[in-house]
């Protein structure tokens, strides 16, 4: 799977330009998807010097991404005349996603076991996926005849 990674607010607190404190967990978990074989692209407003900061961070800390703020590590403007800042990939982890950002714990879970919210938010209230699964639908007045 791709997964494309935000920086700030994501893997590390939003302290822009500055690199804020890793969130917990954070390089441990994108180590563990990345020896899971999936492709981690980082995708971030960040360009120039603050972005080699950021690629040099993640670095050092054993995160090597598969390509920075484009789809794959060779594409450019000339090989791709369509070459857009838009990435293109599966999975986008976030801070500003609908709902917020999961702890990383949650994130790797949902990404392993291919959860939705859905079925964070089922867990939580009790429901199994046994349940969801075999529900009987509503049944209208005009399905008893």
């Amino acid at each position: 799977m791709t997964i494309a990674v935000d920086f700030d607010g994501t893997i590390v607190e939003h302290k822009y330009p500055e690199i804020g404190q890793e969130r917990p967990f954070a390089t441990e978990t994108l180590r563990m998807l990345i020896a899971d074989r999936h492709k981690l692209i980082l995708w971030t407003v960040r360009e120039g010097k603050l972005l080699e900061e950021a690629v040099e961070w993640c670095r050092e800390r054993g995160v090597e991404f598969y390509a920075v703020n484009k789809d794959y590590p060779e594409e450019t403007v000339d090989n791709n005349p369509y070459f857009s800042r838009k990435v293109k990939a599966d999975l986008f982890i976030d801070d500003c996603n609908l709902g917020g950002l999961p702890d990383w714990g949650t994130i790797y879970d949902m990404v392993k076991h291919h959860k939705k919210w859905r079925h964070l938010i089922d867990e939580a209230a009790g429901h199994g996926h046994y349940q969801r699964q075999h529900q009987h639908s509503k049944k209208h007045w005009w399905n008893i005849f």
